[in-house]
């Protein structure tokens, strides 16, 4: 299809990905009465629908399996009116006011883009991997589904941080955890405190020197076939499940060149969730983060959603009320805790009372928000912004804030 047949829809905000952040962030936009699109190419529910029970959600004291969870923060975006697409994104352009997300048939302008896209585990590509993934046997989340392995056996691929701090809490449940390195004997990836308390812990064995050849069983999965990578012998493995750590690959391909990402390819985003580009927001597993949890995605989509409403507005103001047409503006940017701040404040006072035929007054405190501040590109408060025509003509900060020289600068 031809580029300029595409069809054009206008949002917004447009959140790609429909996993727990994506979800919440849809449903703080939509409360917050924006118009909103949610893209998920595949499922809604993101991975955590492929877990069979989430026990540590808080407000589910009997646990929730995630297709279910998931399925609650669905219903509750489309109560506030959010509109789902499932479909892949095939590009995006999210320099400028205007965002543009591209699908196949049609490109969505909006004016705040949440990337919600989470990521995917590394796989090992061994034989029979793909039919016992998730809820068949193959798990990569030992907090989501260690307690359904109580008395069992599993096995763990991996030597890494993650692969033997979850191996170990998994001991908590689990009667065995056999845990597959690629390694020489007593060689790991893990920090030094980890391998000795995992090589001193009861409850795990290592296979040195192994790789997964093939994952077997029936409707589910009951052994893992291990390949020495020195002799080429392999060993089955009974086991009742097998939790890979080899790694996660974040969702970012479409991103690269647009927005700033760590070596391993994740979004660097700030407390606010905010991006390198103005209007974009990250959120959930695809950004560099501690823990990647429905918990903590949750927190994330919260974070995201709130900053694009703020976001929103404070474009608004800025267009509506300070770059417009009309009188010239003196625009206050304070912060109402600093004494200094406050001390001037009679200064915009006078201005308002004595200058109002020829002088727009407008105050901006940066307290809670210095979104506004950082599109008129100002750092610190106090500063004074003159604006006329339209155009940011001079600032004038710290002591240099007075009547007569706001005045001056306005003639």
């Amino acid at each position: 299809m031809n580029r300029r047949e595409k069809k054009v829809e206008q949002y917004d905000v447009v959140i790609i990905g429909g996993g727990a952040a994506g979800l919440t962030a849809g449903i703080y936009c939509g409360r917050a009465r924006l118009k909103t699109l949610l893209i998920e190419k595949s499922l809604v529910g993101g991975l955590a629908t492929y877990t069979n029970e989430i026990e540590n959600y808080p407000g589910f004291p009997d646990g929730a399996t995630g297709t279910d969870l998931m399925n609650l923060f669905q219903k509750q975006a489309k109560r506030f009116g959010v509109t789902f697409k499932l479909t892949d994104v095939k590009g995006v352009h999210l320099e400028g006011e205007t965002k543009v997300v591209e699908t196949f048939r049609t490109d969505y302008h909006a004016k705040v883009v949440i990337v919600a896209s989470g990521g995917k585990p590394r796989l090992t590509g061994a034989k029979g991997e793909d039919a016992y993934l998730y809820d068949k046997g193959i798990s990569f989340c030992a907090t989501c589904d260690a307690a359904a392995n109580t008395g069992k056996t599993v096995l763990v691929v991996g030597s890494g941080d993650a692969a033997i701090e979850e191996g170990m809490f998994l001991t908590k449940f689990a009667d065995k955890v056999i845990v597959s390195v690629m390694h020489d004997t007593g060689v790991m990836d893990c920090n030094e405190i980890a391998k000795n308390q995992a090589l001193s812990n009861p409850k795990m064995e290592f296979l040195w020197n192994t790789m997964v050849e093939e994952f077997r069983g029936g409707e589910r999965l009951n052994s893992v076939a291990l390949r020495n990578v020195k002799t080429g012998e392999i060993t089955d493995v009974t086991v009742d499940s097998c939790f890979l750590f080899i790694g996660y690959l974040p969702n970012t391909e479409i991103f690269k060149g647009q927005l700033d990402m760590n070596r391993a390819g994740y979004l660097l985003v700030n407390e606010r969730m905010e991006t390198n580009l103005p209007g974009v927001f990250g959120a959930g597993d695809v950004c560099d983060k501690f823990l990647k949890q429905v918990a903590t995605a949750v927190g994330d989509g919260a974070i995201a959603g709130y900053s694009a409403e703020r976001y929103i507005a404070e474009s608004e103001i800025v267009e509506r009320q300070i770059l417009c047409d009309g009188k010239p503006k003196a625009v206050y940017i304070w912060n109402a805790v600093q004494p200094e701040c406050r001390a001037l404040l009679p200064v915009f006072e006078q201005l308002e009372q004595e200058c109002a035929d020829c002088l727009d007054v407008v105050r901006v405190d940066v307290y809670k928000s210095k979104g506004i501040a950082r599109r008129l590109d100002v750092c610190e408060a106090p500063c004074t912004v003159i604006v006329k025509d339209g155009k940011v003509e001079q600032r004038i900060s710290g002591c240099g804030i007075t009547k007569e020289c706001i005045l001056e600068a306005i003639r």
